[in-house]
């Protein structure tokens, strides 16, 4: 406390009895003379509060010592009134500069009201010490401020309840949440709070109980779920709250759950349905199935599953764009949809592909339902001034017999359509066990495969390929060997088709290539110049580095162009005559010859024949076996041949296997053959032994050159 220096009046008399007096006094105290307003006394207590010796303090006047407005105010009043009384909070300063909260009471002691000497009166001043109270007062308010804020500042809405659950605390969310009107909850009405949220529940008893439960349990942690009646869906989470180590009541959150389950469940949704039509997709079907399943095991009733895939749609989107597709699939599940009956269902399983779930039905309710599907599939399609047909395939699988789960009656129906897509497309077939193919076999069989190509199990041998008029030894094919190590020699017949589906007849065509090209060029070295033929699949023609691929071969190995003949079969050329045309036009700039390979089991075009660079026809041997007894093949190799003549190509006959069967390939114009007549596949040894060693292919000298210089 800062005392201003001023000359106090001398005192009346001695302020020792006075002093004595107030020692007496707990509280901080200052008798003040009521005539000169100067301190007479003071007690030991009021220079420890201010921190200022008494000599300080006697005589001062007391107005020097006012720190407030209304500590003037009242001295100025006392001036007037000697009855004048002050009891309030106010701040004074100790001697170190710091403020103190005090609370003072001022109060006027008339003479002969004491035994302090009888003079004008005095005024008592005392005052207790407030400053650790406001402090930690001010300190609660702050805590209290905070967490405050900290309940308002999260999205959860907080109730915070005592022991007999009535309410001490809560935040605005939780108002809001449950919809309390202000004026209710700042009554602190627990019973109209509580009867509002019982009201507002789905189950009002059940929320009952079950808040009653948690308050019987103080230590109970819980977790609800709480469904209002206006739809939303709460967790409300209930812990509770401690104080030195004992439970003095509970606090409970809420959190709507409505937006987290309605996404939830939007997500399911799509996780279970086809965006662009709205029905199931692939998952859901598989789900249905199960279920039905379930169902027809314990009713003993059977279903039936259609794949329909539709037919070339793949042209809609290149010619109208992805926007009519989009409305042509739309369509097309509106129209499945509506041609099913109410316990049927339709799923779309990918892009043009759709599957129906028949329930209750044998192979004449299948079939029932798949007519069906192909006359709502017939009618014109009509968009804008745009009208045209959609066909379809479809596939038909029955449980049980077809698949004993989702994934074996998919399979099974997709397979089954696919024999419809190959046979023609716009019907329906049932699905075939094809009981001498397992379909694990398959898929140890491909591995086994991939394996053999890396650990160098594969094999070439030659098929020599003999001139009808003169019997030379004009060429060979290279045929693929494989001998496994656990189940021996494997058949191409076996493992190739597998290779064709997995898509690994790309590496082992271009292993083939590279050996063969090799091998022809390590007998060009020892000066045997001997033509070799490489079989090319659908798979591998198509591939965009194709033409690459072989000059590469060509180029490493320093084989001359004219020294290698790729067979090529019908349906390589016809699946994209455009693009076949170009790529035979690369291969022919490169020199190479070409043949179409199993010649009459396909459908040729003979224009397109008349473009394509191609130098001979194999002819099958399906169509030689029967020679020359058979009039049907005599007729087909006969026209075979008279068309090759036609087009100036060459026709060579494989499979010959007869005296009988060469002599009528030569008297028919034939102008080559190979078979097991002459020799089968041999390895690289032995065709050099047979062909060179025996004389029928003269060293530095080829046997197409003989023909004329076909291929030079």
């Amino acid at each position: 406390m800062n005392v201003l220096p001023f000359q106090a009046p001398p005192p009346t008399s001695d302020p020792a009895p006075y002093a004595a007096l107030l020692e007496g006094l707990l509280e901080a105290t200052w008798l003040v003379d009521g005539q000169s307003r100067c301190i007479l006394a003071v007690n030991a207590a009021a220079t420890r509060l201010l921190g200022v010796p008494p000599e300080q303090l006697l005589g001062q006047l007391v107005e020097s010592l006012a720190q407030t407005p209304e500590d003037a105010l009242f001295w100025q009043e006392a001036a007037t009134d000697p009855r004048a009384l002050l009891n309030s909070e106010t701040m004074m300063r100790h001697a170190d500069g710091h403020l103190l909260w005090v609370t003072r009471r001022i109060t006027f002691i008339a003479p002969g009201e004491s035994a302090l000497p009888a003079r004008g009166g005095y005024w008592l001043v005392a005052m207790y010490d407030q400053t650790r109270q406001r402090q930690s007062e001010d300190e609660r308010e702050a805590l209290v401020a905070e967490l405050q804020a900290t309940l308002e500042s999260t999205a959860d809405g907080i109730l915070v309840a005592d022991l007999a659950g009535r309410m001490r605390s809560f935040n605005r969310r939780f108002a809001a949440m449950w919809g309390i009107p202000v004026d209710l909850l700042r009554a602190r009405d627990d019973e109209a709070v509580q009867l509002w949220m019982r009201r507002s529940v789905c189950e009002a008893g059940a929320y009952a109980a079950r808040l009653a439960a948690i308050q019987d349990a103080p230590l109970l942690q819980s977790s609800d779920i709480i469904k209002l009646l206006d739809g939303r869906v709460l967790e409300r989470v209930s812990l509770p709250q401690f104080s030195r180590g004992r439970p003095i009541g509970r606090v409970f959150s809420y959190r709507d759950l409505s937006e987290k389950l309605a996404a939830s469940q939007r997500i399911e949704e799509l996780a279970h349905s086809d965006m662009l039509t709205g029905l199931p997709n692939r998952r859901a079907l598989g789900e249905r199935i199960e279920y039905m399943k379930a169902v027809a095991k314990r009713e003993s009733g059977l279903f039936a599953l259609l794949n329909v895939d539709l037919d070339r749609f793949q042209q809609i989107n290149e010619t109208l764009g992805h926007s009519y597709g989009d409305r042509v699939l739309k369509e097309v599940a509106e129209r499945l949809k509506d041609c099913l009956r109410e316990v049927d269902s339709v799923a779309r399983v990918s892009g043009d592909q759709f599957a129906l779930l028949i329930h209750q039905a044998d192979a004449r309710g299948a079939e029932h339902a798949a007519r069906r599907v192909q006359e709502t599939m017939s009618r014109p399609f009509n968009f804008d001034t745009l009208s045209f047909t959609v066909t379809c395939s479809t596939g038909i699988a029955l449980f049980p017999g077809d698949g004993s789960n989702a994934d074996e009656l998919m399979a099974s129906a997709e397979r089954a359509m696919h024999w419809v897509k190959e046979s023609g497309r716009g019907g329906f077939h049932f699905h075939r066990p094809r009981k001498e193919v397992d379909l694990l076999s398959r898929m140890r069989l491909d591995h086994a495969m991939r394996q053999a190509l890396q650990e160098g199990q594969f094999r070439l041998h030659f098929q020599p390929q003999l001139a009808l008029s003169s019997g030379q030894v004009i060429g060979a094919e290279a045929l693929i060997r494989w001998r496994d190590p656990l189940r021996g020699e494997i058949s191409p017949s076996e493992f190739i088709p597998v290779a064709e589906e997995s898509g690994f007849v790309v590496a082992i065509g271009e292993w083939v290539l590279q050996q063969a090209v090799e091998q022809a060029s390590a007998w060009l070295r020892k000066g045997w110049r001997m033509p070799v033929a490489v079989n090319v699949s659908a798979l591998q023609f198509q591939q965009s580095r194709f033409v690459d691929t072989v000059a590469l071969a060509l180029r490493s190995s320093g084989l001359p162009p004219a020294l290698l003949e790729l067979e090529l079969t019908e349906g390589i050329l016809l699946g994209d005559a455009e693009e076949a045309l170009h790529r035979l036009k690369a291969l022919a700039a490169l020199g190479v010859c070409m043949s179409i390979d199993d010649f009459g089991t396909g459908y040729s075009s003979l224009a397109y024949l008349k473009r394509f660079p191609i130098q001979r026809l194999k002819i099958d041997r399906s169509f030689i076996q029967g020679l020359p007894a058979d009039a049907s093949d005599v007729g087909i190799v006969n026209a075979i041949i008279q068309m090759g003549q036609a087009l100036r190509l060459h026709v060579i006959a494989e499979g010959v296997e007869t005296e009988a069967q060469r002599d009528f390939l030569a008297r028919a114009g034939c102008d080559e053959f190979q078979g097991f007549l002459y020799a089968p596949a041999l390895d690289a040894a032995a065709f050099e032994e047979r062909v060179w060693r025996s004389g029928k292919a003269p060293p530095g000298r080829s046997g197409r050159h003989l023909l004329g210089g076909l291929l030079g």
